[in-house]
């Protein structure tokens, strides 16, 4: 019976050094940046801001980012179980369930939580025809402006406020507000085009609107005068928005998680040796190689390609070879000095941002923070 415990208490002795370091300060600064570029122009009203948590806050952690998110006038989210956690937590502000209830049995706790709903199709008015709430529901109709993906399309869309203002006099709900997303939020041209269907459908209807995704609030921060709420989500966690627009660190933005771990080993290879699976990296001249305790079962990509950047003890090398469920290989010749124990940024810190690394693996890096493993310890700093 004595040997469990003994190692269970060595694995809490030694843990595998790999962590996610969150920085709820990061995120205080960058939504204080999102609120200085919509507030910029003299005589404009300040739209309020939702600050958007979805997917565990981007792989933050729900709980972890609620102290650095404290400013923001409304949180948004998808899962019903993140909304209970913020008010658990003692988030008492807005709420917005970004594709709403999913059956009526859901609606029972958007009553007790005090939760908005998206409503965004016709199976949800109908649903809330037949609900017997207590107390009435305040929601936004969601126009698809051409994302199609969710929302009443422009022609339908009408009819289906008028559904809402029905349900709205018969108590059932309160505010009904109005609300889009941006299929192309980093073209300013078709931000234009989207914001202008958007008008159009909306025209003459009464309610709060709910416009701009980071990519929009960022890039066209004239939309100010036209919404009375905007959605920042990847910005707040100090990633770029854009594909081919300026950097995090262009847009004054600050990395809220740091990836780390230690290098647990090295090789001296010579010319013609290979590395890793597949020996996708073949050595060209005498180097040494460190191994890093990351893998792709930590949500490192897989997909990496020898070159992508990584931090070893300060300075700057490469990624070699393919990388393996628990473990990656970095090129040691630049960092002549470091040895097995030396300190590694995946990204996050030492001026690697996750977006470098993420273009580096052919993707975006909402995909790499969302893709953080539940096995790697975050802590909070």
């Amino acid at each position: 019976m004595g040997l469990p415990g003994l190692l269970r208490l060595d694995l809490l002795l030694m843990p595998r050094p790999i962590h996610a370091t969150i920085s709820p300060s990061a995120l205080a600064h960058n939504l204080a940046v999102v609120r200085r570029r919509i507030s910029s122009q003299e005589g404009v009203r300040n739209p309020r801001i939702w600050g958007v948590i979805k997917a565990n806050a981007y792989g933050h952690g729900i709980e972890r980012v609620l102290p650095g998110l404290g400013a923001a006038d409304g949180l948004a989210m998808l899962d019903l179980d993140e909304a209970v956690r913020c008010r658990e937590a003692g988030w008492g502000g807005p709420i917005l369930m970004l594709e709403g209830f999913f059956e009526p049995a859901d609606l029972a706790l958007f009553e007790r939580y005090r939760l908005i709903s998206v409503v965004h199709q016709d199976e949800q008015l109908r649903m809330l025809r037949d609900a017997r709430l207590r107390h009435s529901l305040d929601i936004f109709l969601k126009l698809n402006s051409g994302m199609n993906r969710l929302g009443f399309a422009p022609g339908r869309y009408r009819a289906a406020f008028e559904q809402a203002v029905a349900l709205q006099e018969q108590g059932t709900l309160g505010s009904v507000g109005h609300m889009m997303h941006f299929a192309n939020g980093d073209q300013p041209q078709a931000v234009e085009q989207a914001m202008g269907l958007f008008d159009r459908a909306t025209l003459d209807m009464p309610g709060p609107r709910s416009v701009c995704n980071s990519a929009a609030t960022l890039g066209s921060p004239q939309l100010a005068a036209r919404t009375d709420w905007v959605r920042p989500g990847i910005c707040l966690y100090g990633a770029t928005p854009f594909d081919d627009g300026p950097s995090a660190e262009a847009l004054g933005l600050m990395p809220a998680m740091m990836l780390g771990s230690r290098l647990i080993g090295e090789q001296r290879l010579q010319a013609g040796a290979a590395v890793g699976y597949g020996g996708t990296f073949v050595c060209d001249a005498p180097m040494r190689v460190g191994i890093v305790a990351c893998g792709y079962a930590d949500g490192y990509p897989r997909h990496a390609p020898t070159g992508t950047p990584i931090v070893v003890d300060g300075v700057r090398t490469r990624l070699v070879g393919r990388v393996s469920m628990d473990m990656l290989a970095v090129d040691l010749t630049s960092v002549p000095h470091a040895g097995t124990g030396s300190p590694v940024v995946l990204w996050g810190g030492e001026g690697l941002s996750v977006d470098e690394v993420a273009a580096s693996a052919g993707t975006i890096g909402y995909e790499l923070l969302t893709a953080v493993a539940a096995r790697v310890p975050m802590r909070t700093v």
